[in-house]
């Protein structure tokens, strides 16, 4: 056999097995389930094994397959090495990039970015997806996520850039506070049509206060006047006066220098959840990945978001 032929579907079985799902692994290369299948089912046929334990609720990697396993992601490895040191030879960043983010911030401040970079570096091709769950780039081949929020501690196989965190403020639409007051304490804060996150499980997201000592925070279970499951939507419904949010200011920021939003309450505003650049370790040293992991880091930094200094300069 060939040696071109020995190596056709081993980025799918390897996909597969670290998706433990053919449609996981069909959504992260970009083919239907059917595909993946019938291209492990051809690789088993080819090999005379089994490569996969299937039940109706599992699909697991035998013995066999996880020795196979090992050698595919090492050859695998030495090719995207190769493409590595080919790239780098070759100096000007270009190729696809895998990018996945979170659909707010990332509609608002990541994109427009990435289409910059795009004008100064036209052999880049990005393929961007927007998703607010989290995404473990190692199992679905992405290149680079910003996320906000994630684990305390960072696995091996990921390089992390903390960007900041989210300064999250109390704000309404004047015409609101025109009508309602403007609330002077907590307690009234929470006397007020609220306007909150709504989960998918028909729950609502809780508002974080500072509380009365440094470093203290409080958690309240604001009654929802509206609760939507979108950041842009919730500044629509403030928008409309139809209530106060605990929104971040890099979602409310343009609003309120335009004079279409008041803070309330700034007493109270907290730092929210950390915002990370993430990437795969072994993709970094690639040319088009390592420009654009450059691009992006001071220039998100600017975006509404409290800096990792800022607390030494308040």
């Amino acid at each position: 056999m060939h040696s071109s032929e020995r190596l056709k579907g081993l980025d799918v079985f390897v996909a597969v097995a670290e998706c433990a799902s053919f449609t996981a692994a069909a959504e992260r290369l970009n083919l239907t389930a059917s595909a993946v299948s019938k291209s492990v089912a051809r690789l088993e046929a080819r090999l005379g094994l089994k490569l996969f334990s299937r039940t109706t609720r599992t699909l697991a990697l035998t013995e066999a397959g996880s020795t196979y396993y090992r050698t595919c992601t090492a050859v695998l490895g030495e090719l995207e090495e190769a493409e590595t040191a080919l790239s780098i030879a070759s100096e000007a960043p270009q190729g696809r990039v895998r990018i996945d983010l979170p659909a707010s911030f990332g509609r608002l401040h990541v994109l427009p970015l990435i289409l910059d970079f795009v004008q100064r570096f036209p052999k880049v091709e990005p393929h961007v997806s927007f998703t607010d769950r989290f995404v473990d780039p190692v199992t679905e081949g992405i290149d680079i996520v910003v996320r906000i929020g994630g684990p305390d501690v960072w696995p091996a196989s990921l390089g992390h850039r903390f960007l900041g965190a989210q300064r999250m403020v109390f704000c309404a639409a004047p015409a609101y506070l025109q009508r309602q007051g403007e609330p002077r304490t907590a307690a009234e804060l929470l006397g007020h049509a609220c306007v909150v996150y709504g989960q998918r499980d028909g729950g609502v997201g809780p508002w974080y206060m500072k509380g009365p000592q440094p470093g203290d925070m409080e958690r309240r279970s604001p009654q929802a006047r509206i609760a939507v499951g979108d950041g842009e939507g919730e500044v629509a419904a403030v928008l409309a006066g139809l209530g106060i949010a605990q929104l971040p200011t890099w979602l409310t920021q343009r609003h309120m220098t335009q004079g279409a939003l008041t803070q309330v309450l700034p007493d109270l505003a907290t730092d929210g959840l950390p915002i990370n650049l993430v990437w795969l370790k072994r993709r970094e040293n690639l040319p088009k990945v390592q420009a654009l992991l450059d691009y992006l880091t001071p220039r998100l930094c600017a975006h509404g978001i409290r800096s990792p200094q800022a607390d030494e300069r308040a």
